[in-house]
């Protein structure tokens, strides 16, 4: 549990004696009122409680603190962790305040929450506003209670819906897989966790426990998760465990009736490592949860190798299976079910599926309206499938679901007509205010996870014209869009598991759905082809660099000064080293027989071309045996984007300067800085010119 500043003062203050404090002399110690300290004490027993320390007080003697030395160690070292908290960041305090109410259940006054953050009642009371928009959401509701304070009301199933997406909407839990693949990072990871303000509700030491009991049980079904669903299971046990090592009540859900098959099997499993290892009691309610969480979850693969045969998923769900390809074609039915991709892939699709059917989970389906066009008689088949999983279920089948039922049998059905399935690149916009900062970063991570699935182009807002959206399939933003005819998946910065998992699903749909090919005037398409050139050429004009260094630099420091001189961020300036030192162990680019060396590479330390130049101070040729006698040193860095190769034009373009120009390199060496920008910026003028006449 958090402290505030008083708290920690106070409790300070009675780790440091070993006998009852008077409340007085505890007053007069942080320098403020009685009233004041009895106040913070009042809640001075809820703050305690998770470090097996107690809070005791006796009228006319005082108060303290009793406990094992070695709790009270952990306090102290809690008491003493910083914390970053801005109190003057609404943002943060709002988020502070709806893991706060989700965290304690308990009654709290108005009191309680302004003297942890650090402001007013009033500014709590208009802070809950907003986060009671967001609890109802998940059916939770504050609910205030004159004299007493408020609470959070809703169920069980409600609350760890919520808390769950609180996780995934304000940490990357992809650092929760790579600190269990990499321990070496662990520190680092962690301490982003914690930075995250929600490492109270991710304990680092019960996630590395958790991890260890999931993979400790050794199941193939753990190992075939999708990273998306292994990491929910880390988080939604993490979060379990935490509530029971503090004593706090678990309600019962009794809606949902646990069926003994090989998830609750795993489940079992699971919970016996975790009891072994915590030594608690894990009541059946979190057994059942637990298990839902695997049947809901998402697998790469299904097993057909399993020791128990076809029970590794639901008999019931493979008849189901069969009897949904039977209503979709009963004359091909029979070499349908010979097709092991496509049974296997709708096994893996049906049971959550059915997990959101039956309990009324939505789910977004961007690009129903094109598989509706592109496949209408295989949609109009899979509505009848839709009617199978009605009458199993007795719940009504979205149109989405039906939409995702299509992309399985139209596939199967492209194999089954002797066709190879075409899969193509799809074309994703990425979206920020910029343009430059955050859609680079989401662009990363969508590479890392997608490689050769996707074509990714990262614009800013105003960057998103008719032509961007006629060759877009569809766009991912943090920002708000307006006007785009392409879908659009609004995502958290920082990319949550749902996020994920919904982008996943619009790639593989438009993986097999045709190219768009929608009608673009001709003339507007190559104005915008010509705006990127100028653009592009201006920005290496304008942002030309020109700087000197030692001669007795060695080549290892010049490209330490490279980087410090073209980029202010120490990330980046590491990227473009890294790179321009990668690149030079391919092939030496100090070419002693033109008298120069010419530095280029590809580099996300850059966000646009640049070209510069470097001389030595006295423009004598660089001490270093390895520049082999040069005096001038050429660097051409191009941006990993979407623009590669309008950059590599240019770029090239001057390359070839280099040599053909004399005039140029004349330039060049006599090292004044506006003398080359004005010269490159007139070779620059012919190339755009020509360039122009060989437009069509």
């Amino acid at each position: 549990m958090e402290f505030t500043p008083r708290m920690k003062q106070i409790l300070q203050v009675m780790l440091e004696e070993n006998t009852p404090v008077p409340v007085k002399k505890l007053a007069d110690k942080i320098g403020v009122s009685k009233r004041t300290v009895q106040r913070e004490l009042g809640f001075m027993e809820q703050s305690v409680k998770g470090y097996q320390v107690h809070f005791l007080s006796k009228t006319g003697v005082g108060v303290w603190l009793e406990g094992e030395e070695a709790d009270k160690e952990k306090l102290r070292q809690a008491l003493g962790q910083e914390d970053d908290y801005d109190v003057s960041n609404r943002e943060d305090r709002r988020k502070r305040l709806t893991l706060e109410l989700l965290k304690e259940k308990d009654l709290k006054k108005l009191f309680y929450y302004s003297s942890r953050f650090g402001v007013s009642e009033a500014t709590i009371s208009s802070d809950l506003q907003d986060v009671e928009e967001w609890l109802k959401k998940y059916e939770l509701y504050v609910v205030r209670k004159p004299g007493s304070g408020i609470s959070v009301e809703g169920s069980e199933e409600n609350y760890r819906r919520a808390i769950r997406a609180f996780i995934s909407e304000n940490i990357d839990t992809r650092i929760v897989r790579d600190s269990y693949e990499d321990t070496d990072r662990m520190t680092k990871y962690y301490e982003a966790l914690k930075k995250s303000n929600i490492g109270q509700v991710l304990n680092e030491d019960i996630v590395r426990r958790v991890m260890d009991c999931i993979m400790g049980v050794d199941n193939p079904r753990i190992h075939s998760l999708t990273e998306n669903s292994y990491v929910g299971l880390v988080i939604h046990i993490s979060i379990a465990v935490n509530r029971i090592l503090k004593n706090e009540v678990i309600e019962a859900d009794n809606r949902w009736k646990v069926v003994e098959d090989e998830d609750y099997r795993l489940a079992r499993a699971i919970v016996r490592e975790l009891e072994e290892e915590f030594e608690i009691q894990i009541p059946p309610v979190e057994l059942s949860y637990i298990c839902l969480h695997i049947k809901g979850a998402k697998h790469e693969k299904i097993r057909w190798d399993s020791p128990d045969g076809g029970e590794i998923e639901n008999r019931e769900i493979q008849q189901l299976v069969n009897m949904m390809i039977d209503v979709f074609d009963s004359e091909k039915a029979f070499l349908l079910k010979q097709d092991d991709e496509f049974i296997q892939g709708l096994l893996a699709h049906l049971q959550p599926t059915l997990i959101r059917i039956v309990r009324g989970m939505q789910i977004r389906n961007p690009v129903l309206e094109d598989i509706k066009t592109n496949y209408p008689d295989i949609f109009s088949r899979c509505q009848n499938v839709a009617k199978v999983l009605e009458q199993a279920t007795g719940k009504k089948v979205p149109e989405e679901e039906t939409g995702f039922l299509t992309v399985h049998f139209g596939a199967a059905m492209v194999r089954l007509e002797g066709r190879n399935e075409q899969l193509r690149k799809v074309h994703v916009g990425v979206v920020c205010s910029s343009g430059i900062g955050i859609s680079r970063l989401m662009a990363a991570k969508l590479e890392n996870v997608f490689r050769e699935r996707i074509q990714i182009t990262t614009y800013g807002k105003n960057d998103v014209t008719s032509y961007v959206d006629g060759k877009t399939d569809f766009f991912i933003s943090s920002i708000s869009m307006e006007h785009t005819e392409s879908p659009a998946i609004f995502v958290n910065p920082l990319l949550s598991e749902s996020d994920m998992e919904e982008i996943r699903r619009m790639i593989y749909q438009y993986e097999r759905i045709p190219e768009k090919h929608k009608e673009v005037n001709e003339f507007t398409a190559q104005l915008e082809e010509i705006n990127i050139m100028a653009a592009q050429i201006n920005a290496v004009i304008k942002y030309m660099e020109f700087f000197k260094v030692d001669n007795r630099i060695s080549f290892e420091e010049l490209l330490i000064a490279i980087g410090e001189k073209l980029s202010p961020y120490s990330d980046r300036r590491e990227m473009i080293r890294e790179d321009l030192m990668k690149r030079e162990r391919l092939a030496s680019q100090v070419f002693a027989e033109f008298g120069f060396a010419l530095l280029h590479t590809r580099t996300r330390g850059v966000i646009r071309p640049l070209f510069a130049v470097c001389m030595t101070k006295d423009k004598g040729p660089f001490e270093d045996p390895y520049f082999k006698g040069i005096s001038i040193v050429i660097v051409m860095l191009v941006p990993i984007d979407e623009n590669l190769k309008v950059n590599n034009q240019i770029l090239g373009y001057i390359s070839s300067m280099l040599i053909e120009e004399y005039e140029f390199m004349d330039t060049l060496l006599r090292g004044n800085k506006e003398e080359i920008r004005t010269d490159l910026s007139r070779y620059l003028k012919k190339y755009f010119a020509k360039y122009l006449s060989g437009i069509n």
